[in-house]
């Protein structure tokens, strides 16, 4: 069922039922009859009226219900602060705890932005925190609050906008403004904007869907989106003389640097996230005595946070990214990355549950571990003025630079891509992007082709 203009409504009829006088309206929305009992004719001949009024008005019925939607918007309307936390309960259960990161990132930026007054609003930091670690974690619903969250959030709840209000267009506004701006006052990254627009944009969305509001009304707002640059920066890509000098340094950070050498192969060699190498365990490894191998990759743990995994845990349980579950990645790996790997596992062993990579203490490898050893390796490995700059600034660019190297080395990009993990797509306007010196390399090859027509 849905919506409808064919709407018929007859006259008020007189009944007696048991010995008691009362009134009955019947009318018919679509093909599906309607009824309802009056104690008077007077107030079902008035309940006739607003029908009739509608119907006048041009105004579109609910078959189910048999009311007109605006009646029903009004019915079903709710605070945006309430509208959110039901957007946060719809898309729970089916969000990796990353996701559900962004979701509440998102609602706790446009709600203090839809308030109907600001007299008595609470810090910025302090609203910032009890909606996006309180109100909109639904793990943490059904915990005792500390006395100033549950003070904060029942101020919001006393003020926030009816979900009826965002069908003016400046009140959208106000929450597209608010996405530009970081809570320090500075502007926010692009790449952050739009990604809080389009969650905003399914959160409206949703609205309509639970007949809260006739439309989306987003697109009606006259505001370009900030433009994100999603390509890779290419001084921050090293080349191959540049990683392996980088690698060798994190070797000389002592115990930690040496069990982590082969975590920062994983990603320049096989392009690797540090997430999937963080799961990388000896069963997913195919490591022959001499030449190349394989890493058969099922899965990563990305750290999240214990407040938004099912498991508690802080590291969420994830298949591969932007994958089907359980579909598995085959990543050939070079023969010296191959021996690098076979001598960690034959120096370090693995963990109880096959992973390569642990701390001292056998738990899963955290980026404030492996990035504090990055930090000192980088700074030994790099000159002053590289180190200055963005090259090889995480190790996630490690990842670039073996992406950029397969594209430069004449790689089908179709293989590249899936290697990497991508589409192609997204692989050509991320990743294609040039080594370090290796502007210089095709200045040369030009130079040679011109030569030989000289």
């Amino acid at each position: 069922m849905g919506t409808t203009y064919n709407v018929r409504i007859w006259a008020a009829r007189q009944r007696k039922d048991r010995g008691q006088s009362s009134a009955e309206l019947r009318w018919k929305v679509g093909d599906t009859p309607h009824s309802q009992t009056f104690a008077t004719k007077t107030l079902a001949d008035s309940r006739r009226a607003q029908l009739l009024t509608a119907v006048n008005a041009g105004e579109p019925f609910d078959e189910a219900t048999g009311v007109p939607m605006r009646e029903l918007r009004q019915r079903n309307d709710v605070s945006w602060y309430q509208h959110a936390r039901d957007y946060i309960e719809m898309k729970w259960s089916t969000s990796p705890a990353k996701t559900r990161t962004t979701l509440a990132d998102a609602m706790a930026t446009a709600t203090p932005a839809l308030v109907s007054s600001r007299r008595g609003m609470p810090d910025a930091r302090d609203l910032r925190h009890a909606l996006y670690s309180w109100a909109f974690n639904l793990n943490r619903w059904s915990d005792d609050q500390p006395r100033e969250v549950t003070r904060v959030l029942a101020w919001v709840e006393r003020n926030a906008l009816p979900v009826s209000a965002l069908d003016d267009p400046l009140v959208i506004r106000k929450v597209l403004t608010a996405f530009t701006q970081r809570l320090d006052g500075g502007k926010a990254a692009p790449s952050t904007v739009k990604r809080k627009r389009a969650i905003f944009h399914n959160a409206l969305g949703f609205a309509v869907e639970a007949r809260r509001l006739p439309h989306n009304p987003l697109p009606q707002v006259q505001w370009v989106i900030p433009p994100a640059e999603d390509a890779v920066d290419p001084g921050c890509v090293v080349n191959p003389r540049q990683a392996r000098t980088l690698l060798d340094a994190v070797a000389d950070q002592g115990t930690r640097g040496q069990h982590l050498k082969a975590f920062f192969g994983c990603l320049y060699h096989a392009a690797m996230r540090p997430a999937e190498a963080v799961w990388l365990r000896r069963e997913n490894c195919d490591l022959p005595a001499s030449g190349w191998g394989t890493l058969h990759l099922d899965g990563s743990r990305p750290r999240v946070g214990r407040g938004w995994t099912d498991s508690g845990a802080p590291h969420d349980i994830r298949g591969l990214k932007w994958r089907p579950e359980r579909e598995i990645r085959h990543v050939p790996i070079p023969p010296h990355f191959t021996a690098m790997l076979r001598d960690h596992i034959e120096r370090y062993g693995v963990a109880p549950d096959g992973r390569l990579f642990r701390t001292s203490r056998g738990g899963l490898v955290q980026e404030s571990g492996y990035g504090e050893v990055w930090a000192r390796a980088r700074k030994q490995a790099l000159t002053p003025q590289q180190h200055g700059s963005p090259l090889a600034a995480r190790p996630y660019d490690l990842r670039h630079a073996c992406v950029s190297l397969w594209l430069n080395s004449g790689v089908d990009p179709v293989e590249v891509a899936r290697r990497a993990g991508h589409s192609v797509a997204v692989l050509l306007k991320v990743y294609a992007k040039c080594l370090d010196g290796a502007t210089e390399m095709a200045n040369r090859r030009i130079d040679e082709a011109l030569s030989r027509w000289a």
